[in-house]
């Protein structure tokens, strides 16, 4: 019972990682890959963590992989959100085919700080969002 158990949870995450892989492949922009990986590969690594609780039942082992799964749930989603904003700031184009950008005119260049409310400094409205293909690679 336990090795079906394993068997299962080996290949959900497994196929996690490898749908993060191909997410990389076929995303159109730099935040969706981004998003596509954290997401895919937490949850594929969080599984094979809990394979390797499950097949050692020592003490250290599970408590090690418990550690990893909890520290990793915690920082890849506030690493990818640190990440993301940074790109968004530095100019790194957004996909053309994306419908808003929520933060267009909300930054603030001389004190780095997001606005609530639109600020006057932009002429054009969606000056992140890229025009081509080419731009977003």
């Amino acid at each position: 019972m336990i090795e079906i158990v394993l068997a299962i949870l080996s290949t959900v995450g497994a196929l996690s990682i490898l749908f993060a892989s191909i997410g990389i492949l076929r995303m159109p922009d730099f935040y969706l890959r981004l998003s596509v990986t954290v997401k895919a590969s937490t949850l594929g690594v969080g599984l094979l963590l809990i394979c390797a609780a499950i097949m050692f039942p020592d003490v250290s082992v599970t408590t090690k992989a418990i550690a990893i799964i909890f520290f990793l749930i915690i920082t890849a989603p506030i690493g990818a959100h640190m990440i993301g904003r940074a790109a968004y700031f530095t100019g790194t184009p957004l996909w053309k085919g994306t419908i808003i950008d929520e933060l267009a005119g909300m930054y603030n260049e001389e004190t780095h700080e997001l606005e609530s409310e639109e600020s006057d400094t932009d002429d054009d409205d969606t000056p992140n969002i890229a025009k081509t293909d080419e731009e977003t690679e």
